[in-house]
């Protein structure tokens, strides 16, 4: 398959060290393979580096909903996270859903007590139908613990929203909450935008920038994927895993993700998930 514009996505999937860079996450379980974790190993296996995994939250879904979620105890994540780091520390880690207050604290806790780099935060606290999925104490926490600790967190508009405390209603309050946030958490922000009105470009600012940056993306008519964002995040890894550097990685994520969502893969009776493979 060709890509659709002149990215080199095919060198970025496939060109991975003979001896493979690991990238481990730290997510929600999606039994039905479409998000979480299982989402995360597809795409780091796609970019031809060793997928780790820590399950935080487990859940019983498919792609017509989520019937209900159990957290794990955050002790056992933590030991999770620390055994993955004392035997093959990754080169990235991707940290998706965690639930909870207590298990925001053990993931901070542990990544900190390991010394964690090229941390991508997905910061799912906010769901598409505007449901809050992390409580307010379980925020402040992210905030103020594992946030600090990260490289790039991705949030889509409601979150941003939320951690900037701000509405977005276009472009330039997007650009503004994107400065605000990278200011003041210290770390690159890049607000998604499938939730905008227009298009699906993308807001990326980093802390010295003095304007953010826009990577545009036409909205792909009738596009509808289970577990996009999980894919991003955790292509966004990826790149860093493989030494390239921040804008590169999430140019060529994006690449991959517009792929994928140009190549459907048509399962399931609800929403079908990402096709994690449409390049291989």
């Amino acid at each position: 398959m060709t890509p659709h514009s002149n990215l080199p996505i095919n060198d970025c999937c496939i060109a991975a060290p003979r001896t493979p860079r690991s990238v481990l996450s730290i997510a929600g379980s999606d039994p039905s393979g479409g998000a979480g974790i299982q989402a995360d190993i597809k795409t780091i296996s796609a970019f031809g580096l060793y997928a780790q995994a820590v399950p935080a939250v487990l859940t019983a879904q498919n792609t017509c909903g989520v019937k209900a979620v159990q957290t794990l105890d955050p002790g056992f994540v933590e030991q999770q996270i620390d055994l993955v780091f004392s035997d093959i520390s990754p080169e990235a880690t991707k940290v998706g859903i965690l639930g909870v207050e207590s298990t925001v604290n053990a993931v901070a806790c542990a990544l900190a007590k390991r010394g964690a780099h090229n941390i991508v935060l997905d910061p799912v606290m906010v769901s598409s139908s505007g449901t809050r999925l992390l409580s307010e104490h379980a925020t402040k926490v992210l905030i103020e613990e594992l946030i600090p600790l990260c490289t790039l967190i991705t949030p889509n508009i409601p979150e941003a929203e939320a951690l900037a405390s701000m509405t977005i209603t276009d472009n330039a309050t997007r650009e503004a909450a994107a400065m605000e946030l990278a200011q003041r958490f210290g770390c690159a922000v890049l607000i998604k935008g499938g939730h905008a009105s227009r298009d699906a470009s993308d807001c990326l600012c980093r802390p010295q920038d003095e304007r953010a940056t826009w990577l545009p993306q036409k909205r792909i008519e009738g596009a509808q994927a289970h577990g996009t964002g999980c894919a991003l995040s955790s292509a966004i890894a990826c790149g860093l895993a493989l030494g390239r550097d921040l804008m590169q990685s999430v140019q060529y994520a994006k690449e991959y993700l517009t792929g994928a969502l140009l190549h459907p893969l048509a399962i399931g009776e609800g929403v079908s998930p990402v096709n994690h493979f449409w390049n291989t």
